[in-house]
């Protein structure tokens, strides 16, 4: 193999690891992967024996609200998927590519796929975990389905897709032995996933492979779903000359939106208000980056009462110091001074806000 080929060919496993980890560390950011021993546990399919004083036995299984799996199930699907570029088994083969000379991670590699194939892609219904069968006692008609069939039915036919010929396979089950069968197989591929993610990470940090930075550090998930951004607004009639691009002049008949603009002219098409004001008492302290590192404690941390003066919730949420000094550095590009608390003797300040509704 020629160097060109060579370099055709790692490019192109560089490219499905790099694509694998984006979609690993959103899997990563789920609710349910924030308690590690928890999401293990659902892979296990663990269950609750009752007896009761009539001697009646109930088994019993708990698990997550359906719109958590449902929400999971939707992250990890295109790396279940063969053809999707951050597949799983693309991203362990351009694994194993990058290892072929490392005689341990290459057994890590092998191993690992072996793993992947049993508890995601299981060849018989042996491997499957568990086999559902029901009886019609009118009709006498007999239908079986294993594990690993009827979370596919939940996966392809009741969620990402209305798969039909999936869901008519599994629709005498029901929907919640669908369910059932889907979450141990959305749990262990998301541990699958996070596991495989951290081994790149791994390599990656001892120069066995070299990814990207910003594929590790970019933001693959919202932490906040509020929008929030200091600017000007400005409006003009319909029809009006539109920007021909973001950093041109405004076109005539365009008007800055101030205190005394008239909102209730701002209607959306179907009538409904576009634009409403609203006065918060107070804004918080928006603290330089130098602030807020001299206000870390010796222990490392940043005490609760500091925090809410910047208006920071507790316990502080993941990013929140790279949030304030963005709004910081926002507020200084815009040429005013970082807004503060008001003094005691202007108690009755107020700010305006337009909110978008």
């Amino acid at each position: 193999m020629g160097s060109g080929e060579r370099g055709t060919v790692e490019a192109g496993h560089q490219a499905r690891l790099e694509a694998f980890v984006l979609r690993a560390r959103r899997v990563e950011e789920h609710s349910l992967a924030a308690d590690w021993d928890a999401l293990v546990a659902l892979t296990t399919m663990q269950m609750s024996v009752i007896q009761l004083d009539t001697g009646e036995m109930r088994i019993r299984q708990e698990f997550p609200a359906e719109e958590v799996v449902e929400s999971a199930a939707a992250r990890i699907r295109p790396i279940l998927l063969k053809g999707d570029a951050c597949s799983y088994q693309k991203a362990l083969g351009a694994l194993g590519y990058f290892c072929r000379e490392l005689p341990l991670d290459t057994q890590w590699v092998k191993a690992t796929r072996d793993e992947w194939r049993v508890r995601v892609a299981p060849s018989t219904p042996e491997e499957a975990g568990y086999w559902v069968m029901i009886s019609d006692t009118v009709t006498g008609e007999n239908q079986g389905l294993d594990r690993h069939k009827l979370a596919m039915a939940w996966i392809y036919g009741d969620v990402v897709h209305h798969d039909v010929a999936r869901r008519q396979e599994g629709d005498a089950f029901g929907l919640f032995e669908r369910f059932r069968g889907a979450v141990p197989l959305v749990a262990w591929t998301m541990v699958g996933t996070i596991e495989l993610l951290n081994y790149i990470r791994a390599l990656h940090g001892d120069g066995v492979l070299q990814l990207r930075q910003e594929v590790l550090d970019e933001p693959v998930a919202l932490e906040s779903t509020t929008w929030e951004h200091s600017g000007e607004l400005f409006f003009a009639p319909v029809g009006t000359e539109a920007p021909t691009a973001a950093s041109t002049p405004l076109p005539k008949d365009w008007v800055r939106l101030g205190r005394t603009t008239d909102l209730s002219r701002f209607h959306t098409e179907f009538g409904g208000q576009l634009l409403h004001a609203a006065r918060s008492p107070h804004i918080p302290e928006l603290p330089s980056p130098e602030e807020i590192e001299a206000a870390c404690t010796p222990a490392g941390g940043w005490k609760r009462d500091q925090l809410a003066k910047w208006g920071v919730p507790w316990p502080p949420p993941k990013g929140w110091k790279d949030e304030l000094i963005e709004r910081w550095e926002v507020a200084r590009r815009d040429g005013a001074p970082p807004p503060s608390l008001p003094s005691p003797a202007s108690a009755d300040f107020t700010q305006e806000t337009f909110d978008f509704g």
